[in-house]
């Protein structure tokens, strides 16, 4: 499995759908990368196991939270869950651009 490279997320929020595009790079059982939205440019790092990603970022708008990534990788697509801090949870979906 090899996540690196863009990507195309789509995250299922309560608002509605909110995209994503994600640059990443894997080495061993970790990675780094950039997502850029609505919300602007952030710097993410992970931890990678077989084929799942998982890592957290802290966003202020709408409110301030920490948001928890959990993606499978399966090919040129990723799925998987965000925990939304109290307001519970949201799928996610993407495809390597």
């Amino acid at each position: 499995m090899s996540a690196d490279g863009n990507w195309k997320i789509t995250i299922n929020t309560p608002m509605g759908p909110q995209t994503v595009d994600a640059s990443i790079t894997t080495s061993g059982d970790t990675f780094t990368g950039t997502t850029k939205g609505q919300m602007g440019e952030q710097s993410v790092e992970g931890k990678v196991s077989g084929d799942t990603l998982t890592w957290s970022t802290a966003i202020t708008s709408p409110m301030p939270m920490t948001l928890e990534f959990s993606a499978t990788v399966a090919g040129d697509s990723m799925s998987g869950n965000v925990k939304l801090g109290a307001f519970g949870n949201a799928s996610l979906s993407g495809v390597r651009a």
